[in-house]
């Protein structure tokens, strides 16, 4: 039977992972490697200033005092025993779509898994303004995703971003293969005072606005659908190398 390694950055005891866990043990050996405590937007960060600990909670279930990525790591070179078939990141509660990509540590762990050369998936179930979170949809997404990744693997350096709508099965009007779209917040950093008057930043909230294009994951999500983007490490930007080799810089030169 094959390993699934499951992991967040919610927290070990999230009800996110909990969830997910509970479904993807009926089809595989399932382990959760997971963070001690919430590290929400730790994006894809490791540990190396002072050593982790690891903690069994029970059977197949560890907590480390660390980042989603280095739970990953730990997981597969010392506490699983073998490699692991699958990485599966969620559910985590909020969508993590358009650029909030760069900072998610729930997409940051299965991009860690894509690195160890392990088929990798992030799940996201897109909970928003307070509503009661319905993570057996996502559940059951990422199951469906998890068995087809597991039969028929992915492409070579590629991860998949899954954003489920928080919605009934039912209610899902199906799924959208997306691109990664452009979603930036407005008045985000939030000033307050201590007691004492010293002032201090607060770095959250905003009013989001977003690229309204057909294609983007974060239209599918808003229209009903759940949004697949693959993913991958390679930052290159390959059609600016050319943009940059034809024009004058200290790059073309001649001596």
């Amino acid at each position: 039977m094959p390993i699934i390694l499951v992991t967040n950055d919610d927290g070990v005891h999230a009800e996110g992972i909990r969830t997910l866990y509970e479904t993807l043990r009926k089809m595989a050996d399932t382990y959760v490697v997971a963070p001690d405590r919430e590290r929400s937007a730790a994006g894809h960060s490791l540990t190396i200033h002072r050593p982790l600990k690891i903690q069994n909670i029970s059977d197949r279930i560890y907590s480390v005092s660390g980042t989603p990525t280095d739970c990953v790591a730990v997981a597969v070179e010392k506490l699983l025993p073998e490699k692991p078939a699958l990485v599966v990141s969620g559910i985590n509660i909020g969508p993590n779509l358009g650029d909030d990509l760069t900072y998610s540590g729930t997409v940051s762990a299965a991009l860690e898994g894509t690195i160890m050369t392990i088929p990798s998936i992030a799940v996201s179930l897109a909970v928003e303004n307070g509503a009661e979170p319905l993570f057996e949809t996502a559940a059951k997404i990422a199951a469906e995703v998890a068995e087809y990744v597991l039969e028929n693997s992915l492409p070579y350096d590629t991860l998949l971003n899954v954003n489920v709508p928080n919605l009934k099965p039912v209610e899902l009007k199906g799924i959208r293969f997306t691109r990664q779209g452009k979603r930036l917040y407005e008045g985000s950093i939030q000033e307050t005072f201590s007691p004492w008057g010293e002032k201090y930043y607060w770095i959250g909230g905003g009013i989001p606005r977003w690229e309204h294009a057909e294609d983007t994951d974060i239209t599918a999500v808003t229209e009903g659908y759940v949004s697949i983007t693959p993913l991958h490490p390679d930052l290159t930007n390959y059609k600016a190398i050319d943009f940059l080799r034809e024009r004058p810089g200290p790059w073309n030169t001649k001596s």
